[in-house]
């Protein structure tokens, strides 16, 4: 059985930095692209970040210039580097693996990641 497993979250000042982790277990990971989405309070799940097994990497606006993504296919894992945080980005955050293909997709079970003062 695939799990994701998210690590990484917790309450940050604004304009502070967190590092969020994704680490999964099962043989799946060099070929998937992985993501990074977010759900707040009363809104839709939304892209923030994907990274192809490639290595090519799609932002949403709103993360552009302050989050990085990235995998590490040797230790299964996938990475989310924030900074300048901004209390919008209150959200729980949630790791996705993609074979963009007919494969059923994988989700972690999230994380919270709260900005505040």
């Amino acid at each position: 059985q695939v799990q994701l497993v998210e690590s990484g979250g917790g309450l940050v000042q604004p304009g502070g930095s967190l590092r969020l982790s994704c680490a999964a277990s099962g043989r799946i990971f060099s070929g998937y692209r992985l993501g990074w989405y977010r759900q707040a309070p009363g809104k839709q799940r939304e892209l923030v970040a994907t990274i192809t097994s490639a290595g090519f990497r799609n932002y949403a606006d709103s993360v552009k210039g302050r989050f990085t993504i990235s995998r590490d296919n040797a230790r299964n894992t996938v990475y989310l580097q924030m900074n300048s945080l901004k209390p919008e980005d209150t959200a729980v955050y949630y790791c996705n693996a993609d074979s963009l293909s007919i494969l059923p997709e994988y989700w972690g079970q999230g994380t919270q990641v709260t900005v505040s003062s």
